[in-house]
């Protein structure tokens, strides 16, 4: 795996398992619902140059990175609701990096954090309760159908990948 590729994907490629289990399901919602704490205790002392800084060469800086995860899980807990209130519904894409690109991307990450704070709270108190992991979302833009299991996978994997970069930056520039 080349540099580049370890920095932009620190802990792999999310691969849902061949054969899904209560204990995949359970230790991804355990991600989910102690993600925005862990977030928070990671960037909590970085000073503005730092929350400036790219994750790696050509990516998005932490703070954009922060406010990434606020766009993209609210997609996420929008996509879950549509996926269990609507028949096989088609999720709405966007484009990230111009999400990234907008001025909400330069405000305090504080702002970010708190709103994920009780969207991760909701999003849990319908995981939890969950019974139908089979129903399916399609995502135009993967081109592919997605059960709602393999969704909260996909999202736990990815909170965990953000993560990864932020304290991965923390270590590699020793602050």
């Amino acid at each position: 795996m080349s540099s580049l590729e370890n920095l932009s994907y620190p802990i792999g490629r999310f691969q849902p398992p061949a054969e899904l289990t209560q204990n995949h399901l359970n230790a991804w919602i355990g991600s989910i619902k102690t993600f925005p704490e862990r977030l928070e205790k990671a960037i909590a002392w970085l000073t503005t140059t730092q929350l400036d800084t790219p994750y790696r060469p050509g990516g998005w800086t932490v703070r954009q990175l922060v406010h990434h995860l606020a766009d993209s899980h609210t997609n996420a807990y929008v996509r879950l609701k549509l996926g269990l209130t609507e028949n096989e519904p088609t999720i709405k894409t966007y484009d990230q990096d111009a999400w990234a690109a907008l001025p909400d991307a330069q405000l305090p990450v504080e702002i970010s954090v708190r709103l994920l704070l009780p969207l991760h709270r909701r999003w849990v108190e319908i995981l939890e309760t969950m019974t139908d992991w089979e129903r399916k979302i399609y995502h135009p833009g993967q081109a592919k159908w997605m059960s709602l299991a393999e969704l909260t996978g996909h999202y736990a994997w990815h909170g965990e990948h953000h993560l990864a970069h932020v304290t991965g930056l923390i270590e590699r520039k020793g602050w």
